[in-house]
């Protein structure tokens, strides 16, 4: 069974949400960013080039205009691969644990599991951001020293930045599942 809503990030920009149960103990939450647009890409790339062909009309170097290129798609490069993220994935398994994934606009994907036993909750928290307050989704890891501390924070969705009404709804069907399996 699967669900779908569409819902915004903190920025207002439209994200979506899938919901699959794969099991009554299993289940996945994929959130979903817009693709890269390309008016932006055009409108970055040829802002660059054209600073970089004033600089060439006063100086005359042609090393400028060069360097302007071959740092553009630097850039590029290095934004695709590394910092825009298109899809999220939170696949909680109340027996196992959580895995969480993430797929860059290049393809890359990157991955984390968290054991169920480390997990000590998953709650939603609040934090100042620029000069508002936003909300995330995080999970609590146990101290192995202390029973009823926190060893660390791991936020989740940490780039679609979903909206509270987003991480309520996954926050819910995540605490069936630890409730069930606890």
């Amino acid at each position: 069974m699967a669900e779908e809503g569409e819902f915004t990030n903190i920025n207002g920009q439209p994200i979506s949400l899938d919901c699959q149960n794969h099991t009554p103990f299993c289940r996945e939450f994929t959130v979903s960013s817009p693709k890269v647009s390309l008016r932006k890409v055009m409108v970055y790339t040829c802002s660059v080039w054209l600073v970089a062909y004033a600089v060439f009309f006063v100086t005359e170097n042609t090393t400028v205009l060069s360097s302007a290129i071959i740092v553009t798609l630097a850039g590029m490069m290095l934004h695709i691969h590394f910092v825009k993220v298109d899809q999220e994935t939170l696949l909680i398994i109340g027996s196992l644990g959580v895995q969480l994934s993430s797929l860059y606009a290049s393809g890359r994907e990157s991955t984390t599991f968290i054991e169920m036993n480390k997990i000590k909750d998953i709650v939603i928290n609040e934090a100042i951001y620029m000069h508002s307050i936003i909300y995330y989704l995080c999970i609590l890891i146990k101290d192995s020293s202390e029973p009823d501390g926190v060893a660390s924070v791991v936020p989740l969705f940490q780039s679609s930045k979903p909206r509270l009404n987003c991480l309520v709804q996954v926050y819910k069907s995540c605490q069936e599942i630890i409730a069930q399996s606890r």
